[in-house]
């Protein structure tokens, strides 16, 4: 199965990098939001990140400009029967994602193929909510989209052999590496990368060392990219406390409790990079 157009539903960060990456593979992308407020903040991120592309020699303007053309708007979700494939990529709440999806189940063809982008949510759950659970499965993009090569592709109970090959094709037809992974809490990433990130704000709250010592540290020591606390500010301290809240609801495991500090900051406000205050300031 060839997928020529998709939808996506949340214009927001993941969302955003999501038709960036889909539409400069050469694919028509209808992003879909609330408002016409939530699209254009999401167009405006796609447009500054291409043009950041072309600055540094990456992107011609002429292939930028056919990108942006590949990407149209909705507020509706009757805009979305075109997509042979729907990727919902709305925030990490399962009450949200399932009303989305139950709304979707009549106006989407038989024939496409809807996927979430969760970060730790059951993917059966949710395939419950449609009348064609086996045209459904867990795609989940690491942030930001643009820039990770990996795709945990998740399969639920329904999931059929079809629609899992053609999510995983279409996962390498974007230039990314797709991983099959069992559908439990976090999956495999998450569940092992999370709690290092969750365990630097226990070393915070401590005074084990200040910000900028723990990230440098970790980064040194263990050959990182980012230090654990300015990469939990790109991710989003309201993401990362969210993912750690339904795995440690899921596995009853006391090694996810999230630290309080992590709870105080998302209390505040205070969700990293995208409200311009985090651990750091931006």
């Amino acid at each position: 199965m060839s997928v020529r157009t998709i939808g996506i539903i949340g214009a927001g960060t993941t969302g955003s990098g999501i038709a960036q990456v889909a539409a400069t593979a050469g694919v028509a992308v209808i992003l879909a939001d609330i408002s016409e407020a939530a699209l254009d903040k999401g167009l405006t991120t796609v447009m500054s990140n291409l043009d950041r592309l072309v600055a540094n020699g990456t992107l011609s303007a002429k292939d930028k400009d056919a990108a942006l053309g590949r990407i149209s708007g909705s507020v509706s979700y009757d805009g979305l029967r075109p997509a042979g494939l729907l990727i919902e990529a709305v925030p990490e709440s399962f009450a949200l994602k399932a009303a989305i999806l139950r709304q979707l189940d009549p106006l989407i063809s038989p024939n496409a193929i809807v996927a979430t982008n969760t970060s730790s949510l059951s993917i059966t759950r949710l395939a419950a909510e449609l009348s064609r659970p086996e045209r459904f499965i867990g795609m989940h993009f690491f942030t930001p989209v643009p820039a990770v090569a990996l795709v945990e592709i998740v399969r639920g109970l329904q999931t059929s052999d079809r629609t899992h090959e053609a999510v995983e094709t279409f996962a390498e037809q974007l230039g990314k590496t797709p991983i099959t992974v069992r559908n439990s809490p976090g999956f495999v990433v998450n569940r092992i990368f999370l709690p290092m990130l969750n365990e630097a704000f226990f070393v915070l709250a401590e005074d084990g060392a200040d910000p900028n010592s723990i990230d440098s540290a970790m980064a040194l020591g263990c050959n990182l990219p980012k230090g654990p606390l300015a990469l939990a500010d790109l991710i989003g301290l309201d993401v990362l406390l969210s993912v750690m809240q339904g795995i440690h609801e899921e596995t009853g495991d006391s090694k996810y409790r999230p630290a309080p500090l992590l709870k105080e900051l998302v209390a505040a406000g205070y969700f990293g990079r995208k409200s311009g205050r985090g651990v750091y300031r931006y």
